[in-house]
């Protein structure tokens, strides 16, 4: 035996085939990889981006076409090495890359032929990487296109100056070939996610701020809308101050946001806001790397997912130079705070979340301040909660003391049943996915006049200012203060 250590060293000779397939397998969702492509796009400082897409020979393919810097023969052979960069190494401040593996990895984790055109100082390059090749050849071989092979491809070439454009072909993970007019329905609803996705992922770009370069973005030439997911626009949106964490030298922004309560706004904004997923998915921390989004709708287990807290969102903006402190992986889609940045998010988070119940307990006891007797009531005992008919509101209490002893009490057990039978778990589920629709919409005034009638039968007394007041202090005539001097002028001439 030694005494001293012995380095020994080991030559690695992968096959090529293997270490493709592995590359695969990484874990993109095909709109994840469309973002990754674009990642880079951003990063050569385009401001234009085009997505084109369609069929070749009952194939799909889609391209990604930006007027960025471009790349000269040498750049573009580089681009296309796995690992190209060291993820360790300081990168530039605004670059979204990560590894230099997404170019390749994000590609072929959709498709087996990946050509790329760049064009830098008016000369254009052209190479392809095709996996059918290297794994006849078991070789990692790239093929440099000529002009005239160029030209036959189905998508345009970058700007004739400078830019790149990324082509994907041979999409076989999307396993669409041979469905005819079914394949090309469902490549159509692929690429609406996609835009869903980009909308939602770089909605800052796409909307422009101050210190960030405004791109515009398009899917067959069709403008790609910025989707904030903030309403930061909107005047009824609760915004809290921006919170600064100072972390390794560098420093992560904190800024809450409470959404406006459906009441607030149409309902085609309210089913904007919610996002494909609903409100109550997308509550939670949304972390921005260089004002990319990442990661979106976690509470990293500080806080549980409510109903409550379902308008909450908090934006955290961190650097490209944390990224092993966050946990951030190729594919960009996986974060974790550090154990310095989560204590300080505890001690914001609980003022956060009592804002983003404020628009829902606040109604609750406007209804109760405002002195309006109300048709429901909510009791509390032994702990458990029950909603009743209430059997004192005026209209009910009129009718039951015009009844006999008898009588009123089998009113008041049918009331007391009718309130016990109220499906709450029915209206929990429609009032979380689809408040606006659960509104009464328009006044139906017959109605009220006819229940106002009822009403003041009894209290023939009263005078018009008298009437108006005693309506006007119940449900559901409170609703509707605008109309209610119509309604009771009505009422006391039938």
């Amino acid at each position: 035996m030694r005494d001293d250590p012995q380095i020994i060293a080991i030559e690695l000779t992968p096959r090529a085939s293997v270490m493709i397939e592995a590359m695969r397998d990484i874990g993109y969702s095909f709109d994840s990889a469309v973002a990754d492509i674009i990642d880079n796009s951003i990063a050569a400082g385009a401001n234009e981006i085009k997505l084109r897409y369609g069929w070749e020979a009952d194939l799909p393919w889609i391209a990604i076409i930006d007027n960025g810097e471009g790349m000269s023969r040498a750049q573009l052979l580089e681009a296309l090495r796995p690992g190209s960069k060291d993820p360790r190494l300081e990168r530039e401040k605004n670059d979204l890359g990560r590894f230099g593996l997404g170019l390749k990895t994000a590609s072929f984790s959709q498709c087996r032929e990946l050509t790329v055109l760049s064009c830098q100082a008016s000369t254009l390059n052209v190479m392809r990487w095709d996996l059918d090749r290297v794994s006849e050849t078991d070789r990692w071989e790239i093929t440099e296109l000529s002009a005239e092979e160029s030209s036959s491809l189905p998508c345009e070439s970058p700007n004739s100056s400078k830019g790149t454009t990324v082509l994907w072909r041979k999409l076989d993970r999307l396993e669409l070939a041979g469905l005819g007019e079914m394949g090309h329905e469902a490549f159509n609803e692929l690429m609406f996610s996609v835009r869903q996705h980009l909308s939602r992922i770089f909605h800052r770009f796409l909307a422009g701020e101050p210190g960030l370069r405004k791109i515009s973005m398009t899917i067959n030439g069709t403008a790609i809308e910025p989707y904030d997911p903030f309403a930061e626009s909107n005047i009824a949106t609760q915004k809290f101050p921006v919170e600064i964490v100072r972390f390794k030298d560098s420093q992560v922004t904190v800024q809450a946001f409470v959404l406006p309560h459906h009441s607030k706004i149409t309902a085609k904004e309210y089913e904007r806001l919610a996002g494909p997923e609903g409100y109550l998915r997308n509550q939670g921390f949304y972390i921005y790397r260089n004002r990319r989004l990442i990661i979106w709708g976690s509470w990293f287990r500080l806080a549980r997912q409510e109903e409550l807290t379902k308008l909450a969102r908090i934006k955290i903006d961190i650097p490209n130079n944390l990224d092993n402190q966050w946990g951030i992986d190729v594919r960009k889609a996986r974060a974790n705070p550090p154990l310095i940045v989560r204590n300080r998010l505890k001690q914001i988070i609980e003022q956060i979340r009592t804002g983003a119940k404020r628009p829902y307990t606040l109604r609750g006891r406007v209804a109760i301040e405002s002195g309006a007797v109300p048709v429901w009531v909510r009791k509390i005992h032994n702990e458990k909660i029950e909603y009743l008919i209430n059997d004192e509101h005026p209209l009910i209490a009129e009718l039951i003391s015009n009844l006999q002893d008898t009588e009123r009490s089998r009113l008041r057990q049918i009331l007391r049943m009718f309130g016990q039978a109220f499906p709450a778990a029915t209206f929990f589920s429609d009032y979380s996915n689809a408040p606006k629709q659960l509104e009464s919409g328009q006044l139906d005034i017959e109605a009220m006049v006819s229940l106002a009638t009822l009403l003041l039968q009894s209290n023939s007394q009263l005078d018009t200012t008298g009437a108006i007041a005693l309506l006007g202090g119940m449900e559901p005539f409170n609703r509707y203060p605008e109309q209610l001097g119509v309604i009771t002028k009505r009422a006391m001439a039938n």
